[in-house]
């Protein structure tokens, strides 16, 4: 019995201390949260998202960002590396970014002024499609550093296109790992394809993510995803080259943003905070010791579908849920087009479209 029972504390206590005495991937800092705001006012759950149409259901698996063409026809990037795009109500292959031997997965994407669609791909860089399907690199780093995880673009009226680079510590499938660290390792980009240059506007984010330029294209905004806030940089007027703090202490993770050109930007909420996680923040040891588990025991997000509307002042004037998160799950995009909003996701396997009132 006693041999026993000594087995069995090796059993449970060796694999602990390994697992104690271990390097963790990460080197985590400590930071202390806001109490997350009351789901109350303009933050009140509803069913709004229930009523959006789902396109490519079971087919569109892991369409991160949506975009539409001029013939009106749907392009989402998948988890194995293909573009693919809704037509007729027909989903079809536009392009396979796989076939040049590299890893792909196609995240933010934009249509040009000449119809090319413009994609960050976290691991082959800011890349542009032609029309007929041929992929051209934009570019792959900025000042000596390679991009890691390019992430989110928007594209101003002169061409020049605003992207992020998410972290240049991590690379896509490791992005849980960037959470748990808290280090800034995200840049705001801009690339100019008349010069062909790349120029580092902001760096030293916290997972910088989405991007989008306001209605006269002044300023452009930058999601932090693991900060839960938005940051603001000055592209003309007094405050150019400036940066500064747009809206803090979000109710969930921000993901893609992007504005209508009319005032109003949707911030698309992969999920809602969660206490424990925010209590986590404060204490690294938990944090790097959290990184040395298999991802299936890590804290996981909530089921939810959650979409803000912000003006240009920074202010939520909207706020759209499926509570269930059954229709609509992990929001990671909103973009606006001809009255309905598309809705995409970078786990879930449908587009969502919303018709605007």
């Amino acid at each position: 019995m006693k041999k026993h029972l000594i087995l069995l504390i090796l059993l449970f206590c060796l694999p602990a201390a390994l697992l104690i005495i271990s390097p963790s991937p990460i080197d985590a800092l400590p930071y202390k949260p806001q109490q997350a705001p009351e789901a109350v006012g303009v933050l009140t759950p509803n069913l709004h998202l229930k009523e959006a149409e789902l396109l490519a259901r079971g087919e569109m698996i892991g369409a991160e960002d949506v975009a539409v063409d001029h013939l009106g026809r749907i392009y989402g990037g998948t988890m194995d590396g293909k573009i693919l795009r809704i037509a007729d109500g027909k989903t079809e292959l536009f392009v396979d970014l796989t076939l040049n031997g590299k890893p792909a997965r196609p995240l933010g994407l934009h249509f040009d002024k000449q119809g090319n669609l413009v994609v960050c791909d976290a691991w082959q860089g800011l890349l542009s499609i032609s029309p007929s399907g041929t992929v051209s690199v934009l570019t792959t780093e900025a000042e000596g550093t390679p991009f890691a995880f390019t992430d989110d673009l928007d594209i101003a009226s002169d061409g020049t296109i605003y992207f992020s680079d998410a972290s240049s510590r991590f690379n896509q499938p490791d992005y849980a790992l960037d959470l748990l660290e808290a280090r800034p390792w995200g840049r705001l980009l801009a690339y100019d394809p008349n010069t062909q240059k790349t120029r580092v506007l902001m760096e030293s984010l916290y997972f910088a993510n989405g991007v989008a330029l306001s209605s006269s294209e002044d300023f452009v905004l930058v999601n932090e995803t693991y900060r839960y806030r938005i940051q603001r940089y000055w592209l003309r007027g007094p405050k150019a080259g400036t940066q500064e703090l747009f809206i803090d202490n979000l109710p969930g993770l921000p993901d893609g943003v992007s504005g209508n050109r009319k005032g109003t930007f949707w911030v698309a909420l992969a999920t809602p905070r969660k206490t424990s996680v925010d209590r986590m923040h404060e204490h690294p040891w938990i944090k790097n010791l959290i990184a040395k588990l298999p991802p299936f025991l890590w804290p996981k997000p909530e089921t939810y579908g959650y979409v803000l509307a912000l003006n240009e002042q920074g202010k939520i004037v909207r706020s759209l849920h499926d509570p269930s998160g059954e229709h609509l799950q992990m929001i990671t995009s909103a973009e606006e087009h001809n009255g309905s909003l598309y809705l995409g996701s970078l786990h879930n396997d449908r587009i969502g479209r919303l018709k605007l009132e």
